[in-house]
């Protein structure tokens, strides 16, 4: 008795952390959309799509709105471990701890899919990292290692999607486990309505080294989502969202147009059965086949993986 009152505890309490990470996602990302908005009309809207627009989304339906997941989705590779290359350069941490991210990009370039527990190792350098750094000082590097390292790495396909959603007058976030600052500057680049994003705590405008709630991972996007719509006054049955992961299965259940884009195994398996759509912009038959992203040949691989290893016996000496 005395075990399950145990697990029927921890239940609860993920149910309850997931709960707080997205609301405490959307009102971070609800805070800094009207700033977004007025730089972008003072920027200019973006480019033209690179692609013909697509037939959906419905133009002039303000209470729809679009969602979409970031990494493989919108950018190849994963946003945290692009930032953690981005600290490694400006002396933030040493070459064990690029070793641990070279290890896990590479991984996720493989597999194509987001591994929990690679997941939490990289939330938990971050954090650590960042403690005691001013949130502001945090946010101009990232305006640097945008530029540096992810600029390039936007799907064009998925900017047009994007894009499609804001030329019907719809408004269009991005929703990642990517700490919100860093998915926040993202969203601002492409033009974007704003971004919920994993929420660090600051006290004072420093890192505390401690989250707000969990990850935005997972159930906790659908929540992130779900809180959002709530409060901007949105249909979700008129709504999109788009990822890439079967992790995202419950943000994507959760809307009326759900897109499968670039999708691993199990999310193109569960869209064909239940008829979402598909898209995929990664180039080569294989690719398509089984999710792995094109990008990540061999050769790219092998040379990731070689990276990392001589980097770590660089450290051990």
């Amino acid at each position: 008795m005395a075990a399950l009152a145990w697990l029927t505890h921890r239940r609860r309490s993920a149910t309850a952390r997931s709960v707080l990470a997205g609301e405490a996602a959307a009102e971070a990302a609800r805070k800094t959309a009207q700033e977004t908005e007025q730089e972008a009309a003072l920027a200019g809207g973006p480019g033209a799509p690179q692609e013909p627009e697509p037939e959906f989304p419905v133009p002039g339906d303000t209470h729809a709105a679009a969602f979409f997941d970031l990494d493989n989705t919108v950018m190849q590779g994963a946003a945290i471990y692009h930032f953690g290359r981005g600290l490694y350069k400006r002396q933030f941490f040493g070459k064990r701890e690029l070793v641990r991210f070279a290890w896990q990009q590479t991984w996720f370039r493989l597999a194509g899919i987001e591994d929990p527990e690679h997941m939490q190792e990289a939330r938990d350098s971050v954090l650590s990292i960042v403690k005691g750094h001013r949130v502001s000082e945090l946010m101009t590097i990232g305006e640097e290692i945008y530029d540096e390292y992810m600029a390039e790495r936007i799907w064009p396909g998925t900017r047009a999607l994007a894009q499609a959603h804001l030329d019907a007058g719809q408004k269009v976030w991005l929703v990642t486990a990517a700490p919100v600052e860093t998915a926040t500057i993202i969203a601002r680049r492409l033009g974007l309505t704003g971004a919920l994003g994993t929420v660090a705590e600051s006290v004072g405008g420093v890192y505390t080294g401690r989250l707000v709630g969990e990850l935005l991972h997972g159930p906790a996007k659908a929540e992130a989502v779900r809180a959002l719509a709530a409060a901007e006054g949105l249909d979700l049955a008129r709504c999109a969202a788009y990822s890439d992961s079967a992790n995202d299965i419950p943000m994507l259940s959760l809307v009326g147009h759900p897109y499968a884009i670039n999708p691993d195994g199990r999310l193109r398996k569960h869209a064909r059965e239940h008829g979402w759509r598909l898209r995929d912009y990664r180039t080569g038959r294989k690719a398509a086949r089984i999710g792995i992203p094109a990008a990540a040949g061999a050769g790219a691989l092998a040379g990731g993986a070689a990276a990392a290893i001589a980097l770590h016996r660089r450290s051990r000496r």
